[in-house]
C-alpha cells in the first residue's frame, strides 16, 4: 500500500495572485524554474509560459483560468538543496488577474492555505488587487506580498508599500528594502537578519548574501526595529523580555512571524523583479516560513446531511475521506478533469466517492497531480494535498466527495452573477447540435458562465462577467468543440424590482365538460430588506439572497400540499418580469389567504393562481429596471484627464476620485454598464492609445426614467 511520500508539515498549498499585469504569470514561470520543475524559463510576451498554457492565454498574453503547479523548494540557506528531505512541497495556483475571470480566484481562495499576492511596483494597489484581497479576506487565508517590478521606470517601494497600507491593510510590514530602484535596482536588504542579497548567475539562481551598503545602514537599523516592535507585540513574553533591553533571536522572531501571519495579524511585504530574475527565492523562503501548512489551519467545518448537525474533518489521513471539488476542466488527452482538495483522509484511485450534495456514487478511475497542462499519474492522495480525477461525470464545482459511512457537505462556494450577455445561433444544423454540448461543458467548467432561452424570440443567450469572458468562451467553442456560431452584440443583464408594497388576488377558474381547474390566492408583496438571520430559521420562510417566500396561510384555507405550487407560480412570474421581461429580483411575498375546492382544486391551478396574482401585485407596487452599476478606473497621462473625466460624466457617470499613478493620474468612478461597451477603442483614440482602463461589477441601482423608457420601446 503506497505510503505517503511527504510529510504533511512540508506541504504548502498556495495562490499567486494579483491585478492584470502585475507579472503573476511571470513570477510563477521563475518559481518553476528556481524549483528546478522545468529547465527553462518561459515568457508571457513570447507566449511559452508554462502556465498559460491554453492558445487564448498565449495569444493575448494573460492568464484566463488558474493553472495548477506541483514542485519541491529546499531554502536558499540550506547547504544539501538535492536532499529530497530537505525539501518543501508546494502546490501553486498560479490565478488570472482579469476581472472577467475572477471565479477563479474565488474558487481558489477556498482551497488555498496561503497566497502569494504580487504587487506592480509603479502601480502600487489597483482594483482587482482589491477584489482579490478582498477574496482572501473572506476565506481567511494568511497573505505574504511581493512588490513586483522594483526595476521598471517609475517603481517606488515605499509608494506601493503606502499604498498597502493605505487601502488593504494597515499590518503589512516591510521584510526588506530594495537596494536602488528602476534601472539601478540591484538587490535587497532582509531585516531579520540585517543582510543584503544580490542575485547572481545567468538567471539570477545564485543567491549570495553580503554586507548591507553602508547608505542604507542607518535606515535598515530603523526599519528594523519597528518590525521588531510590530512582531514582538504578539507575544506577551517576548514583549515583556524586550521591553526590559533583550534582544530576540532570530529563531524567537520567526516563530513569533510565523504564527501573526497564519493568523492573518501580520501580512510581510518583499520586494524584487521577477523579470529580472531578483527576489523571487526570498520569497519562496518565505513562504516555507511563514505560510500555513494544512496542519496549521483550523479544522474544516461541514454538515451531516443525515442529522442536520455541524461536523469538523481534521488534515488527517487516518480520518475519514473528506474533499471539495473547486474546479472542472475538460481535457483534450484524458477527458473532463476535476480538481480537488482533499481534507482529511486519503482516496486511491479506482475506489468509489460519495457525492453528498448530490447523494450519487461515482468511481473514480484515475488521478493525476498537475503541472499545468501536463499530467502525473498517482495511486493515491492524502489529507492535505490538491489533484485531479479522472472519470467523474456528475460531479461539479463545489460539489463535496467523502466517505458514505461518515458522510459530510461543506460550504458551497458563492460565485457573482453575470452582468452581461450576448445572442448566439449555430450557423448550421450540425453546429446546433455540437454547440449544445459544448455550452453544457463550458457552463460546468465556469459557473459565471450562463446559458438560458429568450422565451419571446426563442434565441439562446449566453452569459458572463464581460466582453472579454464570452469572446474567449465563444472562441473556445469554435476551437474545442468546431462549433461555428453567429453572436450578436452585448446585452445588459438588467433586472428588475418594486419600490413600494401591495397586494393582489390571483384567482383561476377554468370550467370544462369534466372535472374543472380550481385555485384562489390573496398575496402580499413588498421590497426585500436586508438579510434577517432569525427569518432564515423560522420553518414557513425559504429565504434567497434576492427572494423571500412567506406561508402565513392559517386554518387550512389552502392545503399544504398547494403551496410549493404557488411558490413555483411566483418564482416563474418574477423570472418573466412585468416592466420589460428581465427577472425580478429583490421581493418578499407573503401568501396570507386563498380558498380551494374539493374536486377541482390542483397543483397546476394554484401554480397559475400565484403566477398571476404576483403579476397582479408587480404592477400596483411601481416596478421599475435596475441596470448593473461597474467600478471603472482609468489610468492615462495627464495631459488627457480632462477629456477622460468628460467622457465618464457624458457616460452617466460618477467620478469618485482621482491619485498620481506612476507618472499617470489614475480616475475612479461608477458608470453604467450599459454606456461602456466599446469604451476601449474610444479611450484609445481620445489618449494616442496611452489609457487603460479596468472595470468590476459594483451593484444594481434604478435606471433614470428616460433611459428605462428606451430599453422598454426596444424590447417591444
Amino acid at each position: 500500500m503506497p505510503q505517503r511520500d511527504y510529510p504533511l508539515e512540508k506541504v504548502r498549498n498556495f495562490g499567486i495572485i494579483a491585478h492584470i499585469d502585475a507579472g503573476k504569470t511571470t513570477t510563477s514561470e521563475r518559481v518553476l524554474y528556481y524549483t528546478g520543475a522545468q529547465h527553462k524559463i518561459g515568457e508571457v510576451h513570447e507566449g511559452e509560459t508554462t502556465t498559460d498554457w491554453m492558445e487564448q492565454e498565449r495569444e493575448r498574453g494573460i492568464t484566463i483560468t488558474a493553472a495548477a503547479i506541483t514542485c519541491f523548494w529546499a531554502r536558499t540557506d540550506e547547504p544539501d538543496k538535492k536532499d529530497i528531505a530537505k525539501k518543501f512541497r508546494f502546490n501553486i495556483i498560479d490565478t488570472p488577474g482579469h476581472i472577467d475571470f475572477t471565479v477563479e480566484v474565488k474558487r481558489s481562495m477556498r482551497v488555498l492555505d496561503g497566497a502569494v499576492v504580487v504587487f506592480d511596483g509603479v502601480a502600487g494597489v489597483e482594483p482587482q488587487s482589491e477584489t482579490n484581497w478582498r477574496y482572501a479576506d473572506e476565506a481567511n487565508v494568511p497573505r505574504v506580498c511581493f512588490i513586483n517590478k522594483m526595476d521598471r521606470m517609475g517603481a517606488s517601494f515605499e509608494k506601493s508599500f503606502a499604498s498597502i497600507l493605505d487601502r488593504l491593510t494597515k499590518n503589512a510590514v516591510r521584510m526588506q528594502l530594495p537596494i536602488g530602484a528602476e534601472d539601478a535596482f540591484d538587490g535587497v536588504v532582509d531585516l531579520l537578519q540585517m543582510k543584503a542579497f544580490k542575485f547572481e548567475g545567468n538567471m539570477g539562481e545564485e543567491v549570495i548574501a553580503i554586507d548591507i551598503p553602508e547608505p542604507m545602514k542607518a535606515e535598515a537599523t530603523a526599519m528594523r526595529a519597528k518590525l521588531v516592535e510590530k512582531i514582538v507585540e504578539h507575544d506577551d513574553e517576548l514583549m515583556t523580555a524586550y521591553l526590559d533591553g533583550k534582544e530576540p533571536t532570530l529563531e524567537q522572531l520567526k516563530a513569533v512571524l510565523r504564527k501573526a501571519v497564519i493568523a492573518n495579524k501580520i501580512f510581510p511585504v518583499y520586494a524584487g523583479s521577477a523579470l529580472k530574475n531578483k527576489g523571487v527565492q526570498l520569497v519562496l523562503d518565505a513562504v516555507v516560513d511563514y505560510l500555513p501548512s494544512p496542519l496549521d489551519m483550523p479544522p474544516v467545518t461541514g454538515i451531516n446531511p443525515k442529522t442536520g448537525e455541524p461536523v469538523e474533518r481534521h488534515a488527517d489521513d487516518s480520518e475519514p475521506f473528506c474533499a471539495l471539488a473547486f474546479k472542472l476542466q475538460a481535457d483534450p488527452f484524458v477527458g473532463q478533469l476535476t480538481f480537488f482538495r482533499v481534507y482529511s483522509g486519503t482516496v486511491e484511485a479506482g475506489s468509489y466517492l460519495y457525492n453528498s450534495t448530490t447523494g450519487q456514487k461515482e468511481r473514480l478511475g484515475r488521478i493525476v497531480r498537475l503541472q499545468a497542462n501536463a499530467r502525473e499519474e498517482v495511486k493515491k492522495v492524502y489529507a492535505g494535498e490538491i489533484a485531479a480525477a479522472v472519470g467523474l461525470k456528475d460531479t461539479k464545482t463545489s460539489h463535496t466527495l467523502c466517505d458514505e459511512a461518515n458522510p459530510i457537505i461543506l460550504e458551497q462556494i458563492k460565485f457573482p452573477e453575470p452582468v452581461i450577455s450576448l445572442r448566439i445561433e449555430p450557423k448550421t444544423k450540425a453546429d446546433q447540435e455540437k454547440m449544445g454540448i459544448a455550452m453544457k461543458k463550458l457552463a460546468d467548467e465556469d459557473p459565471t458562465f450562463k446559458v438560458s432561452t429568450d422565451s419571446e424570440t426563442m434565441e439562446t443567450l449566453i452569459s458572463g462577467m464581460g466582453e472579454l469572458h464570452l469572446e474567449i468562451l465563444v472562441d473556445r467553442m469554435k476551437r474545442e468543440f468546431g462549433v461555428e456560431a453567429n453572436v450578436g452584440k452585448p446585452q445588459v443583464a438588467y433586472r428588475e424590482t418594486i419600490q413600494i408594497p401591495a397586494e393582489a388576488e390571483g384567482k383561476y377558474i377554468k370550467q370544462t365538460g369534466g372535472r374543472g381547474q380550481y385555485g384562489h390566492v390573496r398575496l402580499r408583496i413588498k421590497p426585500l430588506e436586508p438579510i434577517d438571520e432569525d427569518a432564515k430559521v423560522k420553518k414557513n420562510v425559504t429565504r434567497e439572497e434576492h427572494f423571500e417566500f412567506i406561508n402565513n396561510i392559517k386554518g387550512g384555507v389552502v392545503p399544504q400540499e398547494y403551496i410549493p405550487a404557488v411558490e413555483d407560480g411566483v418564482r416563474e412570474a418574477m423570472e418573466r418580469g412585468i416592466v420589460a421581461g428581465f427577472k425580478m429580483v429583490d421581493i418578499s411575498c407573503e401568501l396570507y389567504d386563498g380558498s380551494y375546492h374539493d374536486v377541482d382544486s390542483s397543483e397546476i391551478a394554484f401554480k397559475i393562481a400565484g403566477s398571476m396574482g404576483f403579476q397582479d401585485a408587480a404592477k400596483a407596487a411601481k416596478p421599475v429596471l435596475l441596470e448593473p452599476v461597474m467600478r471603472v478606473e482609468v489610468v492615462v497621462p495627464e495631459k488627457f484627464m480632462g477629456d477622460i473625466t468628460g467622457s465618464l460624466n457624458g457616460k452617466r457617470g460618477q467620478i469618485e476620485g482621482m491619485e498620481e499613478r506612476g507618472l499617470a493620474r489614475a480616475i475612479k468612478a461608477k458608470v453604467p454598464l450599459s454606456e461602456m461597451f466599446g469604451y476601449t477603442t474610444q479611450l484609445r483614440s481620445m489618449t494616442e492609445g496611452r489609457a487603460s482602463f479596468t472595470m468590476e461589477f459594483d451593484h444594481y441601482e434604478v435606471v433614470p426614467p428616460n433611459v428605462a423608457a428606451t430599453i422598454v420601446a426596444g424590447r417591444k
